[in-house]
C-alpha cells in the first residue's frame, strides 16, 4: 500500500475520531485512540452503508462517511461501558 494512503487514512481517522469525540461528548478517546476509532469508524459505516446502497465519494465523503461510522461506534462503546 501507498504510504501516501496510509497517511491520508490515518488523517482521516483521526478528524473523523476527534468530531465524532466531539458530538458524542465525553467520548473521546485521546489522539491515538481517535485515530483508531476514527478507522474502524470508516470500515464500520462503509460496511453499514453499503449494505444500504449509500456511497461516498472523494475525500469529504470518506471523511462523512468515517465521522458517522465513528459516532456508531462511540454509541455503542457506551452501551457496553454502562452494562
Amino acid at each position: 500500500m501507498d504510504p501516501v494512503a496510509i497517511l491520508i487514512w490515518l488523517v482521516i481517522g483521526a478528524i473523523a475520531g476527534w468530531l465524532a469525540g466531539q458530538v458524542m461528548r465525553g467520548a473521546g478517546f485521546g489522539l491515538l485512540g481517535n485515530i483508531i476509532v476514527g478507522i474502524v469508524g470508516a470500515v464500520l459505516g462503509g460496511v453499514i452503508f453499503g449494505a444500504l446502497g449509500i456511497t461516498f465519494g472523494g475525500i469529504l465523503g470518506s471523511l462523512l462517511g468515517a465521522f458517522l461510522g465513528a459516532c456508531i461506534l462511540l454509541f455503542l462503546i457506551s452501551l457496553v461501558k454502562r452494562a
